[in-house]
């Protein structure tokens, strides 16, 4: 993997994430120095600690997308939690160490796709493998007595290989082998054909990309079925659907799961990402609930896993020393130095995030990758709309959006989603009559459309 330098860490964020440049640099140090202690003797790498980062700002103007773009950067698990959470009133918030639980859950998600990857190839030739054992023993069972279904597998038989006579004759191994490359063709994916699989449902996504499965959903449901194997039983599916399980199933009997969990920890341990949002909202007065689920009670649960502590967890014991951890607040209504001084000494590096100006907004609309203006230019194109963006109407769209945060929450660059969509809305309910039409959308067009949302914002103030 190439070397990020403090510099190239700031130009990819750059890429993504609009001004906030002393936040960036500060992240950046944080990121390089961690890619060095692992170039240092083991004696002295041991005793270097990652410098975790407090950071402070309203809402909307990046934190978030700082600490998940170094993730993805750096190729980091990343878990993120709001401290909330640790304190709802009403039952017993939630233990702290849920946090490191949660990071361990996509650390072994993402170890366990990379190792699909490299192994898909060789699992679904296995499958395809089964699948013509089956069929054969399904045609060879019957003979003459076959089923419609299997007449249809004999008729592609004869036409794949009308010059074979030693097929017509029933040679067994040339069968198998014309029955792989019918499969390898997906000729008989409607074939019903009976295989013999394990109790539970394999997930469907396991090596579709289409079908987006939540990951720790995927990973579990796997590990689950590899430390409690299932009794085999028969079922009769469609060739299509017998691919993809009986894939799964030769995968899982390819992996060393052992491997995947330690893999897993260890990444983990040393590359895992914590990101604690809304830590503002627990420097507030205790409450008396019995057991100290207050503010101040959080921030104290808080300080073993920044400082350096061993979770269990479900795969095994997992120290956070190395763990690098970010926290973010707006701090509108107290200060960082409010927070107890043991947890701000766990957080040494701070830095101060800017509210957005107008110009800002107007380059988050065109300047990111994939931003705003370019998804909704794809989306409509898809129907064969073309829409374009002219610069007095990205001026117009940050104008309104600084004029609704004044006039009611100040939500940064989360109100441009706002404005973005009343705007293209019935561009997109009439696109499929709209095919070939070339939209301009100039500062008019956004007054026309978005003009009476400011109106609506000003006056639902006024409304009980």
């Amino acid at each position: 993997m190439t070397v990020l330098t403090p510099r190239s860490i700031v130009e990819e964020l750059d890429r993504y994430i609009i001004g906030q440049q002393e936040a960036k640099r500060v992240v950046a140090i944080a990121l390089s120095n961690r890619e060095r202690r692992r170039r240092l003797p083991p004696e002295i790498r041991s005793d270097v600690m990652p410098k975790n980062i407090l950071m402070i700002g309203p809402t909307g103007v990046g934190k978030t997308e700082i600490a998940r773009r170094l993730a993805v950067m750096m190729d980091a698990p990343f878990a993120k939690a709001e401290a909330t959470k640790f304190t709802e009133v009403g039952y017993v918030g939630r233990d702290v160490e849920s946090i490191i639980h949660d990071l361990v859950e996509v650390s072994a998600a993402r170890v366990y796709r990379e190792e699909l990857r490299q192994i898909e190839s060789n699992a679904e030739k296995l499958a395809l493998e089964r699948i013509a054992s089956y069929l054969y023993q399904q045609l060879t069972r019957r003979g003459k007595q076959v089923t419609e279904r299997s007449r249809q597998v004999s008729a592609s038989l004869s036409k794949v290989s009308k010059r074979s006579p030693s097929l017509k004759k029933g040679g067994g191994t040339l069968t198998r082998e014309k029955l792989a490359k019918l499969l390898a063709g997906h000729k008989l994916e409607e074939q019903l054909v009976e295989i013999e699989v394990g109790d539970s449902e394999p997930p469907a996504s396991a090596f579709d990309p289409r079908l987006e499965m939540d990951n720790d959903s995927l990973f579990d449901e796997c590990y689950r079925d590899f430390r409690n194997p299932n009794v085999q039983k028969k079922r009769k599916v469609r060739v299509k659907e017998a691919r993809r399980i009986l894939t799964r199933e030769e995968a899982n009997k390819l992996l060393d799961f052992d491997q995947v969990v330690d893999e897993a920890i260890r990444k983990a341990e040393e590359n895992g990402i914590v990101f604690i949002d809304e830590i503002d909202k627990i420097c507030g007065p205790k409450l008396d609930l019995g057991r100290d689920i207050s503010g101040e009670g959080v921030q104290r649960d808080l300080l073993p896993l920044l400082e350096g502590t061993t979770v269990s967890t479900r795969f095994g014991p997992v120290k956070t020393e190395h763990m690098l951890f970010f926290a973010a607040g707006t701090f509108s209504r107290n200060k960082s130095s409010d927070l107890i001084p043991e947890l701000q000494g766990r957080f040494p590096l701070r830095v101060e995030l800017n509210p957005l100006s107008q110009q800002d907004l107007e380059r988050i609309l065109v300047e990111p990758r994939n931003s705003l203006t370019r998804q909704y230019e794809a989306l409509l194109a898809t129907e064969g709309v073309n829409i374009v963006f002219t610069e007095d109407g990205i001026q117009e769209m940050a104008r309104l959006a600084v004029l609704m945060n004044e006039r009611t929450e100040n939500i940064g660059a989360r109100r441009l989603f706002t404005i973005v969509e009343k705007l293209v809305e019935d561009l997109s309910f009439t696109a499929p009559e709209r095919k070939g039409q070339r939209i301009e959308i100039d500062a008019k067009y956004v007054v026309e459309q978005v003009g009476s949302l400011v109106r609506d914002e000003n006056l639902g103030r006024y409304i009980l």
